[in-house]
């Protein structure tokens, strides 16, 4: 692999199996208002801004609560269903290390609320490991637009031909791709409607770049 100077994870679904988890919290936040709705629509729309992801359901569901009520009771569900269920990317935890030791520099860019952001990297200690963090408030335009990937950039005085980033969406492959960036797509059960092929390799586990 090129010798990279800069790693930029995405965070749902790249590092850690939070997608299907944040489907399923959505589906309970609808069942609160009465309606019924499989938490598996989620993957037509993940890794899209939030606002396009709760309409979305809305429509699905025939509802239309209060986003600020609606966002409270999908924020208890999907809490608890990371106390419950939440476990890293196979090889995250031993890639991660392995860049450390080798020197390298990596972040964190995430379409993800800041409290999504600080709950999931404090469960499983992995603040430390970045060395900036982009989340959901950072940025007014989200992806696939590449204004979150280019801010990580501008912070660490990076170059886009020195940078890698991971992704599990088409969305987020399309932002890292206008960034400039190379990008390197993760395969995992439940982003099967995404086109992961326009990145420029794809895996399932990170041990498979350790050499």
């Amino acid at each position: 692999m090129k010798d990279y100077q800069l790693f930029l994870f995405d965070m749902d679904g790249t590092l850690v199996n939070s997608e299907p988890l944040k489907g399923q919290a959505i589906a309970k936040a609808c069942a609160v208002y009465g309606a019924k709705v499989d938490y598996h629509h989620y993957q037509e729309v993940m890794g899209q801004n939030w606002g396009i992801v709760t309409q979305f359901f809305f429509d699905k569901a025939n509802i239309s609560p209060d986003i600020n009520e609606f966002n409270e009771i999908f924020k208890k569900h999907y809490q608890a269903l990371l106390l419950q269920a939440l476990q890293l990317t196979p090889g995250a935890l031993q890639y991660l290390t392995y860049l450390q030791l080798q020197g390298r520099t990596c972040g964190l860019v995430t379409s993800a609320a800041k409290w999504m952001v600080n709950d999931i990297l404090q469960a499983l200690n992995l603040t430390a490991m970045f060395e900036v963090i982009i989340t959901k408030e950072d940025v007014s335009k989200h992806k696939p637009e590449p204004a979150a990937y280019l801010l990580a950039l501008n912070k660490l005085s990076m170059s886009p031909n020195n940078t890698v980033i991971f992704e599990d969406s088409f969305a987020g492959i399309s932002a890292g791709i206008a960034s400039g960036c190379d990008v390197i797509a993760i395969q995992h059960e439940f982003n099967i409607n995404n086109n992961l092929l326009v990145a420029s390799k794809v895996i399932s586990d990170f041990r498979e770049l350790i050499l």
